[in-house]
């Protein structure tokens, strides 16, 4: 039509957005009106894993931890690398297998290097 400012294109994808809005305000609202609300002193205490807390939420964690996570990053970057490598492989040839290998040498010169570092020493 000439003259409107919304592409009749779009229009089955506005009404979809309205539809998903609506639906998610319409269950807020029935959640929000249907549940109990009792409150009581265990339901406002800190929930953590089913445990009473017995100190303060903001203690400093060991940097161990973080050195860690992050070799633990390292290496599950390295299989989301290999999965792709492994399935294209007959494609790739010889060029492909090299560049493995040197993904795969970087990597453990990294994983030695925190070994050497005492960086997976657990105590």
């Amino acid at each position: 039509m000439p003259g409107s400012f919304v592409p009749i294109n779009y229009l089955p994808i506005l009404i979809f957005i309205a539809i998903a809005l609506a639906f998610g305000g319409v269950t807020l609202l029935l959640g929000n009106l249907l549940r109990p609300s009792r409150v009581y002193k265990a339901k406002l205490t800190t929930y953590e894993s089913g445990s009473i807390p017995f100190s303060d939420a903001r203690i400093p964690f060991p940097l161990r931890y973080y050195i860690i996570a992050m070799i633990f990053v390292i290496f599950d970057i390295e299989t989301v690398f290999l999965y792709p490598w492994a399935v294209v492989y007959g494609k790739l040839g010889l060029y492909g297998l090299v560049e493995m290998v040197l993904f795969i040498a970087v990597l453990l010169v990294g994983y030695f290097y925190a070994w050497k570092k005492g960086a997976l020493e657990w105590d």
